[in-house]
């Protein structure tokens, strides 16, 4: 009898899959290793999360300052009132969870034991957009929409493990309720090679072009100058405005940059077409009478599928080949 010999079987999580390209720079853990880091010259600071320590990076955290660490089980709801009591207190609460749970199963929560109080507390939130490939129970397409709505919360997608670092310390010095959507584990590192420094409430143009302007905020921004060195190529030269703020949105270097006559401007998100940043631009464009020719690059108005990113990316257009060919078909 013979037998043949199997190679051995590799398996990934599509809950906490990365979302770096192969070889491509990355940081481990940003967000944690950034609150431990700030924990240490400030004690007002605590964290909180709904037992998900080790899938927000919170577990980084609760190992340097177990004494400020609180783990409130499977409830969000719970999770959001305790962080509401601790800033009563006089602390800066950081409350993490996943952020479909965060958006759908404690909005009421949130907002009024948190966002009508005005109260000091960062919510920070893993698994945004399509980030993860366990369907639409885990991946918040419609978080941004959600939040916006809300008075009083600041939101903030941030692109890369760099300018989540940057973030931190900035959202924890922000008087005020913030929502800010996390990466998490291996994290990308792509905008310290333009010189970037995160500036809250600000967008930035990272890489000027005549041709086209994209508006992108989250992962979408590293998505734009990927396409933008691609299509630099075929010599189509792209401007990319990243808006990492998406409220308040920071309308005045987005109209100074969108009145530039002669260039497409496309809005490209991680997030559902409706309610997130696409249409808060072209909000922001049609009332103040600007009127570039407009497009959307964005997740369709549907329940994704399940499926490993790569190939769900591709699908749903928001991949970097899937960007490059929706603006050359645009032009």
């Amino acid at each position: 009898m013979t037998t043949t010999a199997t190679k051995p079987r590799l398996t990934t999580s599509a809950m906490i899959a990365s979302i770096a390209a192969e070889g491509q720079p990355t940081r481990p853990a940003p967000f944690g290793h950034a609150l431990a880091a700030l924990a240490e010259q400030r004690q007002d600071i605590v964290g909180l999360t709904a037992d998900l320590a080790k899938y927000t990076d919170l577990h980084i955290f609760a190992k340097a300052h177990p004494e400020r660490f609180y783990q409130m089980g499977m409830a969000e709801q719970l999770l959001m009132s305790a962080a509401a009591g601790m800033a009563r207190e006089g602390c800066v609460p950081f409350a993490t969870t996943y952020a479909v749970f965060a958006s759908r199963r404690a909005y009421d929560f949130i907002c009024m034991a948190i966002a009508e109080e005005n109260l000091n507390v960062k919510i920070v939130c893993g698994l945004p957009g399509l980030t993860t490939g366990y369907g639409p129970s885990h991946q918040a397409t419609d978080d941004l929409a959600i939040f916006r709505a809300m008075p009083n919360l600041m939101v903030i997608d941030p692109c890369d493990a760099l300018e989540i670092e940057q973030a931190v310390p900035a959202i924890a010095a922000h008087q005020g309720p913030v929502y800010m959507r996390l990466l998490r584990g291996n994290v990308p590192l792509v905008l310290d090679r333009y010189d970037y420094r995160f500036q809250l409430g600000k967008a930035q143009v990272v890489r000027p072009g005549r041709d086209v302007l994209v508006v992108s905020t989250g992962l979408m921004t590293m998505r734009a100058l990927e396409a933008a060195e691609a299509l630099a190529a075929d010599g189509v030269d792209v401007s990319v405005l990243h808006v990492p703020t998406i409220k308040p949105l920071d309308e005045a270097t987005l109209l100074a940059e969108a009145r530039k006559p002669g260039r497409l401007v496309v809005a490209a998100e991680n997030h559902s077409l409706i309610g997130g940043l696409g249409e808060a631009v072209a909000t922001t464009l049609l009332r103040n009478g600007v009127t570039p020719t407009f497009r959307q690059i964005a997740l369709p108005d549907a329940f994704l599928d399940a499926g490993a990113l790569p190939t769900l990316h591709d699908r749903y257009g928001i991949s970097t080949t899937a960007v490059c060919q929706q603006i050359k078909g645009w032009l």
